[in-house]
């Protein structure tokens, strides 16, 4: 959430950062909110200093046996505490449009961001690899494999479900953990096992809430089912004062992840591209805004050493300023070849977030001037394992229900190099 100082002090900064979104905001709406708010605490303030003041009268006139005086005194007080009354309750509905309007607005690119509409002004850094020669669909090797299992998915859970059997069970679960075990000992990420529900705090901190709540399940008592581990991982010091001495804060951990995709009808329909329920291996990090930048191409180097590890094919792209989260302010995404879709898809997005969120979550720490200021925060995945694992049956597979395990998973693995072999 933005600083209302900030928008008041720099209008065309904010205007022009919307703009860049495709966002025509009425700035002058919410600057008059934040007038009528400002003015209404100064009438508080001073009907309060009013109200202190003629209660010291009445006391000095009743210490002087003037009853009369001391009474008609009283009668002022009373006006002033209905006026004040008045006042509070305007001040409670002036603050809690402010923040609705506030809590809506997304952050402000960086400087560095494309400026586009959509995915199309996304703008290439770097490319990794030899793609593939062309392959299967995921889910025609996966079911080729009788490893892959969409029927009994949909049977248990309805749509967008899958069910993993065996040798490829193994290899997610063989995924999951080499990745962890990478950021933890090679990239140095505290592990973290978070709860797959949070309150509705957590999700208002990140900025999945409220303007996404259509795309997350909630239960009936009022959970949310987290749609990524970022929520529960930077809400950790969420209402916090923290110790300089401590940042940078970083943070991992492997969950499954819950959406409705309910903006993706008819999109991805089969396999295991976009689903209700997926693994992900994820990383935040709470870190002081000077060092926020660096920290952006820390993270993504460290899930690209993922994907180098891999051996699979991907580039990097940075996101344009209306293809970019709600939350961030700069976005890279990986994105992975598939053979079978002959396509690139994104397997991760790396994004800084400014304060964004630590205002939000009311986060703070002090400064070398023993100023109180909001952390920034970032995140990013390290990586999608569903969608690693789509990439290695595509890149990895050597025809007749065959794919070769990479490597590096072959030790989490108990040493079997190919999947789908007569057992």
């Amino acid at each position: 959430m933005h600083d209302i100082n900030k928008i008041r002090e720099n209008k065309d900064l904010f205007l022009s950062g919307w703009k860049k979104r495709g966002l025509e905001i009425d700035i002058d709406k919410i600057l008059n909110i934040d007038r009528d708010l400002r003015k209404s605490i100064t009438s508080l303030q001073e009907l309060q200093t009013k109200r202190n003041d003629i209660s010291k009268l009445i006391g000095k006139a009743k210490k002087e046996g003037d009853n009369t005086k001391a009474n008609e005194l009283s009668k002022e007080v009373q006006e002033f505490k209905k006026l004040m009354q008045e006042l509070e309750e305007s001040k409670a509905n002036l603050s809690d449009k402010l923040n609705e309007y506030l809590s809506s607005l997304p952050n402000i690119p960086h400087d560095d961001v494309p400026v586009g509409q959509d995915e199309s002004s996304n703008i290439q850094i770097r490319e990794f690899g030899k793609k593939s020669k062309p392959s299967p669909n995921h889910y025609e090797i996966g079911e080729e494999m009788g490893l892959l299992d969409f029927d009994t998915a949909a049977k248990l859970s309805g749509s967008r479900f899958s069910l993993l059997k065996k040798d490829l069970a193994l290899l997610e679960r063989s995924l999951a953990n080499y990745m962890i075990d990478q950021h933890v000992s090679k990239n140095g990420y505290d592990e973290i096992s978070v709860p797959y529900l949070v309150k509705d705090a957590a999700m208002y901190g990140t900025g999945q809430l409220p303007k996404f709540s259509d795309d997350q399940f909630k239960t009936e008592d009022g959970s949310w089912l987290i749609p990524t581990a970022e929520v529960p991982l930077t809400n950790m010091v969420s209402n916090s004062n923290l110790d300089a001495t401590d940042l940078p804060l970083r943070y991992v951990a492997y969950t499954q992840c819950f959406r409705k995709e309910a903006g993706a009808a008819g999109k991805d329909t089969k396999g295991l591209i976009r689903l209700h329920q997926f693994p992900k291996v994820e990383l935040v990090s709470i870190v002081k805004p000077e060092s926020s930048l660096d920290e952006l191409e820390r993270l993504l180097n460290c899930a690209e050493g993922i994907l180098k590890s891999l051996n699979l094919p991907y580039r990097v792209m940075i996101l344009s300023s209306g293809d970019m989260g709600f939350s961030a302010i700069k976005t890279y995404d990986l994105e992975v070849w598939l053979p079978g879709q002959n396509l690139y898809r994104e397997i991760s997005s790396c994004s800084l977030c400014s304060d964004f969120q630590s205002r939000r979550m009311n986060t703070r720490f002090k400064d070398s001037n023993n100023k109180k200021i909001h952390p920034h925060t970032l995140n990013g995945s390290g990586l999608a394992v569903g969608r690693t694992l789509v990439a290695i049956l595509e890149n990895y597979y050597e025809g007749n229900g065959i794919v070769v395990v990479p490597d590096v998973l072959q030790p989490y693995m108990g040493g079997i190099k190919k999947i789908g072999l007569p057992s």
